[in-house]
């Protein structure tokens, strides 16, 4: 007998965070969430990672890591009988060392103010590379301080000066040896890749202290810390990979001087001769693309880009429309490149041994596991059923496909999420993805289960901006907001209502981010939502272009000037300049250390609706940044859960069911 979902139920998952496959691909090392009591009595839960070990031919699991800390980011050795990872079990992040046959973890570093990301094999095994921040005492948050950088904070770091990071190298055999500093700058530098002899390392530098904008290169650094730019700041790079015989496969995002929202490219650079050829011109789909998710495993094999044993072809992430699949490119010749793994889901990469790529899949219904496929038969098997007898339990909503024209009669993709067994239409809510250039489609997003759960339709739109449907569609909103994009979004609502899925009297709308703008607008243009909750949201594109971590090149990108150069743009395409129209209920969802989309931005609409009376509250979370809601601490995701359910059933269910009593009790 199952049951429909619950709210509390998000907690009773676990999500594999990142992994490892062996140098002989017949272990697994895996790192799972779980959800702990706090240490006193009245303390919140909290959520530790621990790593186990999946023996491939033998299918027995075995935990390798008991305390209750964060563990993360395992990193098997050359040899196969190690794994480097991060653990917080002292307090501050520092890599560990673990024999997989049996045996107590080791200390490797005592760094004062711990790592920043994981650690990395030279290809011997003889040495590990991974960055850290600064090492001195931490500036005392109460003290004045000084700013020299243009952009001077960013979301998920703080303070840059306060968090920058350089790559580091450890003796891998010397039990005694002192960490050694490479690179010693302002830039953000992260993601180090070996070179195939040892000697270099391959990294993104990103965070130029003296540059607005949202650019890096690739540097090469060697083992006596001499650096040599490879790029210049030409995009964001998404992914690399070091080839042996000294190039560099590479994908870039964000491209200067290519419209925002454009499809990535997959680059390979020799740096003998600076010659840059692009490669997968023939994918339509976009590279590295993703879906928005909801569950604290999306980020898993993010920043990877695999090569094939012989590297001749890079395994890359492909979005299509609402699927992610692992395509295989050929790095030279002709242009081709063929399907690894696809369907109906999302797919991550996360590592290459031999013929056998391990990756991660999710799905509309499925929170996400471990598979791995063969290269040269296609044959794929699954690795973990994590949550099985959790979702044994729970009965899933019915995913209901939609396909409907435009206003410009151009085609748009959708799905309806209702509970199984529903009879329409539903009270329905329409949910708004980010970005705006990101997308809806199969990976696990817990708030629309938990909606369909309570009884709600909920209707998710690829509106216009949204990736995986070609340059033209995903760039179409530049320099006009809330145009096109807010079409596609009421002529999904309206095909949902033709469809008998959904009730127009029973509508409400929420999003985060770029969705978090769309719901402003919608409720500044259209009373015909009974509730709104826009969370992180972009409402005051003046304001925005000041306060944001991204502000100074996004805006720019996304509305044709600065506020100087495009006034008219940015009035225009501001829901704040709306908002004195809206008369929905509204409850705004903001995160105080959101530097992405700063809390000013919510305070500045919901200012407006309180002055007006219109029914308006404000949740805030403190400590926590732009995804604080997907991957914050436990109390806060279940408050946004709750708060979500709460203030829907109170405007979208409450206001029906009152009309429902006043009609009834009219005189005939």
């Amino acid at each position: 007998m199952t049951r429909s979902i619950e709210p509390e139920d998000l907690f009773r998952f676990r999500f594999v965070t990142a992994a490892d496959l062996s140098p002989d691909a017949t272990k697994v090392v895996f790192a799972q969430t779980r959800i702990a009591p706090g240490e006193e009595e009245d303390d919140d839960e909290v959520e530790h990672t621990d790593l186990h070990l999946l023996d491939l031919e033998s299918n027995e699991v075995r935990r390798l890591t008991f305390s209750d800390s964060t563990n993360s980011a395992p990193a098997i050795s050359p040899d196969g009988s190690r794994v480097v990872f991060i653990s917080t079990r002292k307090e501050k992040p520092q890599l560990w060392l673990l024999p997989l046959d049996g045996g107590e973890p080791r200390q490797l570093t005592d760094l004062p103010q711990g790592v920043g990301s994981g650690a990395v094999w030279s290809p011997d095994g003889s040495k590990i590379a991974f960055t850290a921040g600064p090492q001195e005492e931490p500036r005392k948050p109460e003290h004045p301080y000084r700013i020299t950088r243009t952009v001077w904070r960013f979301d998920e770091i703080g303070v840059l000066d306060d968090a920058v990071q350089d790559v580091y190298v450890l003796d891998g055999a010397d039990h005694d040896a002192e960490p050694l500093r490479l690179t010693e700058d302002r830039f953000m530098n992260s993601e180090p890749k070996w070179s195939a002899d040892g000697q270099s390392l391959v990294y993104v530098a990103s965070h130029d202290p003296d540059s607005y904008e949202l650019m890096a290169r690739l540097r090469r650094v060697d083992l006596e810390g001499t650096v040599t730019d490879l790029t210049g700041p030409d995009g964001l790079v998404a992914s690399h990979a070091p080839l042996s015989d000294g190039r560099v496969a590479y994908v870039l995002d964000f491209e200067r001087d290519t419209p925002i929202g454009s499809r990535t490219s997959l680059y390979v650079l020799d740096p003998a001769t600076g010659a840059r050829t692009r490669r997968g011109a023939d994918i339509e789909g976009h590279i590295e693309g993703g879906l928005q998710p909801d569950n604290p495993g999306s980020r898993i094999g993010a920043g990877q880009l695999l090569l094939t044993e012989d590297e001749r072809e890079a395994i890359v992430r492909v979005q299509t429309g609402g699927e992610v699949a692992l395509v295989r490119v050929a790095l030279d010749g002709d242009e081709s490149h063929s399907v690894v793994a696809g369907g109906t889901r999302a797919c991550a990469s996360i590592a290459v041994r031999g013929s056998r790529v391990l990756f991660a899949g999710f799905g509309f219904t499925e929170p996400g596991d471990l598979y791995l496929v063969d290269l040269d038969t296609g044959e794929e098997r699954r690795l973990t059923r994590l949550n099985e007898d959790v979702l044994a339990e729970l009965d899933p909503p019915t995913v209901v496909p939609l396909s409907f024209a435009g206003i410009d009669r151009v085609q748009v993709e959708g799905w309806f999420l209702q509970p199984s067994e529903a009879e329409g239409p539903l009270p329905t809510l329409l949910s708004i993805h980010g970005g705006p250039h990101g997308a809806w489609g199969a990976h696990f997003n817990f708030d629309h289960l938990m909606f369909a759960g309570a009884g709600y339709g909920v209707l998710l739109v690829n509106h216009r901006a949204s990736t995986g449907y070609g340059d033209a569609f995903a760039t179409a909103i530049e320099g006009d907001w809330g145009n096109l994009d807010y079409a596609d979004l009421m002529s999904g609502v309206d095909h949902a209502i033709d469809q008998g899925l959904a009730d127009p009297d029973r509508l409400g709308v929420f999003g985060i981010s770029g969705g978090g703008n769309l719901t402003g607008w919608i409720i500044g243009h259209t009373d015909r939502f009974k509730a709104a909750c826009p969370e992180n949201p972009v409402f005051n594109w003046f304001s925005m272009y000041g306060t944001s971590d991204v502000g100074p090149d996004f805006s720019v990108r996304e509305l044709g000037g600065t506020p100087y150069d495009a006034e008219d743009v940015y009035r225009r395409c501001s829901p704040i300049t709306y908002a004195d129209r809206c008369t929905t209920p509204t409850l705004f969802l903001q995160h105080e250390s959101d530097y992405r989309c700063p809390a000013e931005q919510t305070e500045q609409f919901f200012a407006v609706l309180r002055v007006k009376g219109v029914p308006a509250e404000m949740l805030r979370f403190p400590n926590t940044s732009h995804s604080g809601s997907v991957r914050g601490p436990i109390t806060h995701r279940r408050a946004q859960n709750e708060a979500l359910l709460d203030w829907m059933n109170r405007y979208v269910l409450g206001a029906a069911e009152a009309n429902r009593k006043e009609a009834m009790a009219a005189p005939a």
